[in-house]
């Protein structure tokens, strides 16, 4: 059984509708981050005195790890803050890797400067290399606000460990998810001694208004867009789940009825953070991208069943309550910069490119669909791809493994072949990650730009 959910006039209005790119500007945010960093590099210059002996260089190299340390803390924070500039603009999965590397670059920075530090000051009491462990009881002891940052930097390593790859891959989402919510606990706990034992701050007033107006700027993002937007959404649209819908084996699709829908600006492409408020799933929050186009009263998500909380969706009864957070995601009709767009899809990555397919502008001949699945049988929504591609005067096709599991050929010699004008599409692409990585490098050497090959993804 398959769900027919077309998107209605609307949708079809936006079939004809000349779409501007929009330039995306993650350009001009890494400037703005580098060019915090090279401040916060002349601040420590500026008040710190010329030293010639070893002891002094230890310090001070522990002070600029310190420095660039509360900064990166700043930002990890901020790219977990959903601000849609961010997250709608510049792309969630590329903010994903933005805060993956920041977090790492942070840790680093954070165990270089509590050893160079304690290494100095145990120096200066002279004692031994091995006496660093004393000193720093010593010191957690004595000063100020040390305590706190002890715990808060045993949660930064905590986070940092349960981040690691392998590591990663075997703890259940929702238990790395909760964990990883430490980061705001140890920035908290961090803070403070940033301020009281930091000798930047105490000889330069303005520094340290910059510092609390850095923190208390991220933290009031946080609030609006992590707690007070999503709890105005929800009490606005009143989300509960209407159906849920067998569209392929163990790929269900769950229509979700609210108010006014058509208010919360969702574009095809996009995705929401989805909390079932149901037993087994409301401590649970996961993305699911639209498989269909906004309606004013329905929002469709289409999910293949690969974990815990994906197999329990078809669980689901009508009337259970939604929560969303979003709409989230820049893999959208703004992106396209030529007439012509091939869009890739694997497995459930067909979610977004199903709505896309119906709703990017274009003419018939314009959209070429090209859909990658294990067996015909996991075609999901073939049914509607088959009727909007019939319909708009679109090109639909299909590559699934042989009789003897032989997988296709997806390559740039195939791709060319195929559509021989491909170096003058735009492409939107969507699936696994081994997958996406396989098509992107067959599109480059089909002749396909960089900057024409539109995706998201994201490794969990």
């Amino acid at each position: 059984m398959t769900t027919t959910l077309a998107g209605g006039r609307a949708a079809r209005r936006r079939t004809t509708r000349r779409v501007r790119p929009r330039r995306s500007p993650a350009a001009l945010l890494l400037l703005a981050a580098w060019a915090g960093a090279a401040a916060v590099l002349w601040l420590w210059w500026h008040t710190t005195p010329a030293v010639a002996e070893d002891t002094g260089r230890i310090l001070g190299a522990g002070r600029i790890t310190g420095l660039l340390a509360g900064y990166l803390m700043a930002l990890v924070v901020l790219q977990t803050a959903r601000v849609p500039a961010l997250e709608r603009r510049v792309g969630s999965d590329r903010v994903a890797r933005w805060h993956a590397m920041t977090g790492r670059y942070t840790l680093s920075l954070v165990v270089a400067h509590v050893l160079l530090t304690m290494w100095g000051y145990a120096r200066q009491a002279g004692r031994s290399p091995v006496g660093v462990l004393a000193q720093t009881a010593e010191s957690v002891d004595r000063l100020p606000d040390l305590g706190k940052a002890a715990v808060g930097t045993g949660l930064f390593v905590v986070v940092g460990l349960t981040s690691i790859g392998p590591v990663r891959r075997r703890l259940p989402y929702d238990v790395w998810y909760h964990l990883h919510l430490l980061t705001y606990a140890a920035v908290f706990l961090t803070f403070w001694h940033q301020i009281s034992v930091g000798n930047e701050f105490a000889v330069e007033p303005a520094a340290r208004a910059f510092w609390y107006g850095l923190y208390g700027t991220v933290t009031a993002l946080v609030v609006w867009y992590r707690v007070l937007t999503p709890v105005r959404l929800n009490l606005r649209h009143r989300l509960r789940v209407t159906a849920v819908v067998e569209e392929a084996p163990g790929i269900v699709s769950v229509l979700i009825g609210g108010r006014r829908l058509h208010r919360m600006g969702a574009e095809a492409g996009q995705f929401f953070r989805w909390r079932f408020l149901a037993p087994g799933l409301r401590f649970s929050s996961h993305p699911y991208s639209l498989s269909a186009p906004p309606r004013p009263d329905t929002l469709r998500i289409t999910v293949k069943a690969n974990g815990d909380h994906s197999a329990r969706l078809r669980e689901l009864a009508p009337g259970t309550r939604v929560w969303a957070e979003g709409p989230y995601g820049a893999l959208t009709a703004r992106r396209r910069s030529r007439g012509k767009v091939l869009l890739v899809a694997g497995g459930v990555g067909i979610t977004p490119m199903r709505a896309l397919f119906e709703t990017l502008p274009g003419a018939a001949g314009d959209l070429t669909l090209l859909y990658r699945a294990g067996t015909t049988r996991d075609l999901a929504l073939w049914d509607e791809l088959a009727a909007i591609a019939k319909q708009r005067g679109a090109r639909l096709m299909y590559a699934v493994n042989g009789p003897d599991g032989e997988r296709p050929d997806i390559s740039a010699q195939t791709l060319r072949r195929r559509i021989p004008d491909l170096d003058r599409h735009d492409v939107f692409l969507c699936g696994p990650p081994g997958f996406a990585r396989s098509v992107y490098e067959a599109l480059r050497g089909a002749g396909v730009p960089a900057r024409r090959i539109h995706h998201e993804s994201f490794e969990m």
